[in-house]
């Protein structure tokens, strides 16, 4: 189980989410629109084909498909051979027997030999997710600003609209939970405390303070 989108969101409103709701939508605005603007200005400066994750990986793979044994066995498919596993293209529906093709929708080293053999371009194999083109439409809009309360252009059905308050449970002894529960399978690591200054991060023996902690070491009077 991976929940890394969500503790990135999670660090990132660290500090805001107490904050009131319209504030809170202002610290998540800020932030999306800032995120959205600089992959934005990457996107405007890609200058191949795929945005550049998918460029890296699909560039060194035109070198690994040179001298493979291509085999025409129908008008698309096709053979190829040369490496520990061959494989079999059907460059229309675009897959491929080392099923690498089929889930990746990126193509493997036997598409792109297949394309070459049939003077197709491997470009144009690929899933048009990974294409520059989709990239820049994905961040293509702009986030606004709520803007002021006050200016706001409520509709009068959702202004007219009674809203009922939550029900509120009796709350437990103790001061409130702040951290979250942790998720399942996730570890955290504990702080070591020192034994002798009390602080968190070190043990005893690496401890370079001249003081010792007086905390649940205070001396009791001794009766004579």
């Amino acid at each position: 189980m991976t929940t890394n989108m969500v503790e990135s969101l999670n660090s990132m409103l660290v500090n805001a989410r107490d904050f009131p709701y319209v504030a809170l939508l202002d610290v998540i605005q800020e932030k999306m629109s800032k995120w959205w603007n600089d992959r934005r200005i990457v996107a405007m400066a890609i200058t191949a084909p795929l945005t550049p994750s998918r460029e890296s990986e699909f560039r060194p793979r035109f070198a690994q498909s040179n001298g493979r044994h291509t085999l025409q066995l129908k008008p698309v498919t096709y053979q190829v051979k040369g490496s520990e596993l061959e494989g079999v293209v059907d460059i229309f529906n675009k897959t491929c027997t080392c099923k690498e093709f089929d889930i990746d929708k990126l193509p493997c080293i036997h598409a792109i030999a297949a394309a070459h053999h049939a003077q197709v371009s491997a470009y144009s194999l690929v899933s048009p997710y990974y294409t520059k083109e989709y990239y820049m439409l994905a961040y293509g809009e702009t986030i606004y600003s709520v803007g002021l309360q006050s200016q706001w252009d409520v509709p009068n059905e959702v202004a007219t609209r009674v809203v009922l308050p939550q029900e509120v449970k009796e709350r437990k002894r103790g001061r409130p939970k702040t951290s979250r529960f942790p998720s399942v399978g996730e570890f955290r690591k504990r702080k070591n405390r020192c034994g002798k200054c009390g602080a968190y991060g070190h043990y005893k023996k690496k401890c370079n303070s001249q003081t010792r902690s007086t905390e649940g070491n205070q001396p009791t009077d001794v009766p004579v």
